[in-house]
């Protein structure tokens, strides 16, 4: 039996008496935001250019590198499907990206296991840009100059928004983790 301080009814763990993490929103929270985040492309938004960021793979990154791992490495295959369902991408494109873009954070964290916000950003902002430039070579359009600096707003917006989109991950992981009372 464990000594329970009167005051605060803590164990000597800090954890509380008969408290829990809800299972669904433990694991299930992370897939339901990226998912909600590949449904941007539907918004009503009017521009001659790709302006909006690719908010879904912005928030893949984001709880990929702020919980390593919460996500397996698989799940690059469904929510790239996802992506593709809804980005007006290429059937494929989401599911190739978003993979390799799990396996190559893998790899770069086997190699420099430390982290910090400056190296989160920049790891983002290569990623976007890879991400960013193969979804225009695989879209199957033709490429020229001029389209290739259209997307630069649609690019430096997303890097831009990455730190917003990373505090709100966080947000949403001190609620993922939030204990509830357990019944019974």
């Amino acid at each position: 039996m464990e000594r329970l301080n009167p005051q605060s009814r803590r164990d000597r763990f800090g954890s509380r008496i008969n408290r829990t993490h809800l299972p669904l929103l433990a694991y299930g929270l992370p897939w339901f935001t990226i998912m909600l985040a590949s449904l941007t492309p539907w918004l009503p938004v009017l521009a001659a250019a790709p302006v909006l960021p690719p908010l879904g793979y912005v928030m893949l990154l984001a709880w990929r590198l702020l919980r390593p791992g919460l996500l397996p490495l698989w799940a690059g295959l469904p929510l790239g499907l996802f992506d593709d369902l809804y980005s007006g991408q290429p059937f494929g494109c989401g599911i190739l990206l978003f993979s390799l873009t799990l396996l190559a954070i893998e790899l770069m964290e086997a190699r420099f296991p430390w982290r910090n916000f400056w190296l989160d950003w920049l790891t983002a902002s290569v990623m976007l840009m890879i991400y960013i430039a193969l979804a225009a070579l695989l879209s199957g359009a033709a490429l020229t100059a001029v389209q290739l600096t259209v997307i630069v707003p649609q690019l430096l917006l997303s890097i831009v928004l990455f730190p917003i989109i990373a505090r709100m991950v966080a947000m949403l992981d001190r609620l993922r983790l939030m204990r509830v009372r357990r019944i019974g």
